[in-house]
């Protein structure tokens, strides 16, 4: 009977282990490592929150609209207060995702006998 020795039996086995779970590690390490260096690479897209209003609209916005006139140009306004039902208020927000500045609008429209008295704010064309 020929005696075969441990050390080639369990060498091959050890060496396949530690091979075996090095790998899994080392790919976590680059893909992590991808990730953080591309992390500042990502687009950042606007965020727009409120009444867009175009700037061919606004113009067209006069004094002595109806409130059904006005709503149907600009759309629903996003405040009617309600205790002054004849203010509305058209505001808009956009955030700038690569510098992360918000610009703020805000437009206040004044009624009476139904018939836009007022336009009031600092809402520009665009």
């Amino acid at each position: 009977m020929q005696q075969v020795a441990w050390d080639s039996i369990i060498a091959p086995s050890v060496e396949t282990i530690e091979h075996m779970t090095l790998r899994p590690l080392i790919t976590a390490f680059v893909i992590g490592m991808a990730i953080i260096a591309l992390s500042g690479c990502l687009y950042r897209m606007e965020i727009r929150q409120g009444n867009h209003i175009e700037a061919s609209t606004l113009q067209q916005l006069e004094i002595g609209m109806s409130k059904n006139q006005v709503q149907f140009l600009l759309g629903t306004p996003a405040i009617v207060d309600l205790y002054q039902p004849d203010s509305w208020y058209y505001v808009f927000s956009i955030q700038h995702g690569t510098e992360g500045a918000v610009e703020q609008r805000s437009m206040m429209l004044g009624f009476s006998n139904d018939q836009l008295t007022t336009i009031d704010g600092d809402f520009s064309p665009g």
